[in-house]
């Protein structure tokens, strides 16, 4: 309904609204058994740990034994339940799913370690070293392969929460085109509510999504619909007192009301809740580029570097053999690249081309597949039989290693432009050079070639605006999957 002039609607307390049971969409059945194999898995992992380190360990008597497990498992149940690390609003998505994993075993060591030093109990110190982390170390994973599996049910349509979004017809299809990819989120707009009830074509629809009514009518819409979950986007309507109202009004349902802020590609650590005086605002600290988060980022660059390179070594040399007794040319191919503030340096790869790849590059320029400054082939017959290889698992980009230890790039950063990349960036595009280039990023593990220019700009644009050490963790560990799949490497 549409608000009258100096009229004051007045809703009665949540006690006392009344909605239909139908009215009122129950959990799914998918995300029952998905919290149920959360739990399992989690109880899986803790029981067969106390078993094995009582095996292992043991205790002068039985009786202590029992008493060292009881504490154990109080402690790490007390931990879990008290970070609530079992609540379906963070399982299936996010890093906040292993935060609270993470805390809650952190907990349960404290709690133990303090309680074996205050009543001298020496026989909790394997409990404390090695029972808990050995939890950690095995129910992280399997925690992982479980929201995989969620995952891939969701990239089939499957195991989505149905979501009503209201706002302007702008903000509402970017809404939709950002849930269709991105959907291990668990999103899936199956309904729009406008400012005026219409969408942007003939059929009345925003994007293929039914637009079911005004924006004024959401609460109906929520209460007749069995939405799980109410997006408001942008639009001049939206005042304070509307979208507390609508608060008030979803209170008897179990929608959950999300209002996403205007604020382009920012997310992550820099947004922070404050308030004044009652009023919500959201706070955009700046991009930090140094302090003591970035020297432990070089050195985990330097060390990790040098670790790896040691690891690797052995492939390193093999393939540095391969691709000398395949032509007989040189092994490595040597590029200008520009680096952080716009400095140039020489990148090292494996060379996978003929040795006068670049003289025929003019040839080939009519055929380029890539988009914007980059000259990409899906077949391009310059690459040889062993670079195609070692480009299908980015093997090629090993070498790289040795520019991170000289600090040139870094382990995770924005992809190396080439300068005559550099010569064509806007201003905002040039915010990819504030930070080191990277071995990968998040170019890297949303899919490599087969992404557009703007894609891959945009991507390396919001590592710089969200950088932090938690999503440095979380690339490398994603590129790994990328490489083994080999998807969009060319």
């Amino acid at each position: 309904m549409r608000e009258r002039a100096g009229s004051v609607r007045r809703f009665p307390p949540a006690s006392q609204r009344h909605v239909p049971e139908s009215a009122r969409p129950l959990r799914a059945s998918w995300e029952i058994r998905y919290q149920l194999a959360v739990v399992s898995v989690d109880l899986a992992v803790i029981l067969g740990v106390v078993i094995i380190v009582n095996a292992l360990v043991g205790a002068s008597t039985a009786w202590h034994a029992s008493i060292f497990t009881v504490l154990t498992l109080a402690a790490v149940f007390a931990g879990l339940g008290g970070t609530r690390a079992w609540s379906m609003a963070v399982l299936g998505h996010g890093a906040e799913e292993f935060r609270r994993l993470y805390r809650g075993l952190f907990t349960a060591i404290v709690v133990l370690a303090i309680g074996g030093f205050a009543f001298s109990l020496e026989g909790l110190r394997p409990w404390v070293f090695l029972a808990i982390p050995a939890m950690a170390l095995i129910d992280f994973p399997a925690r992982y392969l479980l929201r995989r599996v969620l995952h891939k049910r969701r990239q089939v349509g499957r195991c989505l929460l149905p979501v009503l979004a209201a706002g302007g017809v702008g903000t509402v299809q970017d809404l939709i085109e950002r849930t269709r990819k991105a959907t291990h989120q668990g999103w899936r707009v199956e309904a729009v509510c406008t400012a005026d009830g219409l969408g942007t074509g003939p059929d009345g629809r925003v994007d293929g999504v039914p637009v079911v009514g005004r924006i004024e009518e959401v609460a109906e819409q929520v209460q007749r619909g069995g939405y799980r979950v109410v997006a408001v986007t942008a639009d001049a309507y939206w005042t304070p007192k509307r979208l507390q109202r609508l608060a008030w009004q979803l209170e008897t349902t179990s929608a959950e009301l999300v209002v996403a802020p205007v604020l382009m590609e920012v997310a992550g650590p820099r947004l922070n809740v404050t308030g004044v005086h009652g009023m919500p605002l959201l706070r955009l600290s700046a991009p930090v580029f140094t302090g003591a988060r970035r020297v432990v980022k070089e050195i985990m660059d330097r060390v990790g570097g040098t670790m790896l390179v040691a690891l690797l070594s052995p492939l390193l040399a093999a393939f540095a053999l391969s691709v000398k007794l395949s032509d007989g040319g040189p092994v490595f191919y040597r590029q200008r690249r520009i680096g952080k503030d716009g400095k140039a340096f020489t990148m090292i790869k494996f060379r996978t081309m003929v040795p006068d790849a670049h003289a025929q590059r003019l040839q080939l320029l009519a055929v380029n597949e890539g988009a914007g400054p980059l000259f990409k082939m899906r077949n391009d017959p310059r690459v040889t039989k062993v670079g195609a290889v070692l480009r299908r698992f980015s093997m090629d980009e090993l070498p790289q290693l040795f520019n991170v230890i000289s600090g040139n790039m870094s382990l995770v950063g924005p992809r190396p432009p080439l300068p005559e990349e550099t010569e064509r960036y806007s201003s905002d595009t040039r915010r990819r050079l504030l930070v080191k280039p990277g071995l990968t990023g998040l170019w890297q593990v949303s899919g490599r070639s087969d992404l557009p220019w703007e894609e891959a700009v945009r991507l390396d644009l919001r590592y710089v605006e969200d950088w932090s050490l938690a999503l440095d963790a979380l690339i490398m560990w994603k590129t790994v999957r990328a490489v083994l799949k080999g998807q969009g490497a060319y």
